[in-house]
């Protein structure tokens, strides 16, 4: 099984969370959107060398997301108006396209197809 990590995902593997304990040794698949939240979260709870940090030193695998799926993200937020971010819902479609599981625990996804939810 392949993932595609949520930004929620990332943080909780960062912070430790043991149940997101299994999935620390799978390839980290994210988008530059992703990268970009997660930077944003770093530096407004930490400092920008720590934002710095992370990002020289974290391993990943970079999706592209083309102006198609950009296009998708949008119309896909737009349609479910349950206040899923641009992010989220660019990496759910980056997810269906890659064929890869998408590993989140935001409650937005909960009962959706594709996701492997995990609090």
């Amino acid at each position: 099984m392949s993932y595609f990590f949520d930004t929620y995902a990332i943080i909780e593997i960062m912070l430790n969370n043991p149940s997101y304990e299994k999935y620390r040794n799978f390839p980290v698949k994210i988008s530059i959107l992703n990268i970009a939240e997660i930077y944003s979260i770093i530096l407004r709870n930490k400092s920008k060398d720590e934002a710095d940090k992370w990002l020289e030193n974290y391993n990943f695998e970079l999706l592209e997301i083309s102006t198609k799926t950009i296009a998708k993200a949008v119309y896909f937020r737009f349609m479910r108006k349950n206040n899923i971010s641009l992010t989220d819902a660019a990496g759910y479609l980056l997810s269906l396209e890659n064929n890869l599981k998408f590993l989140t625990g935001d409650r937005q996804f909960k009962d959706m197809p594709n996701v492997e939810f995990v609090k």
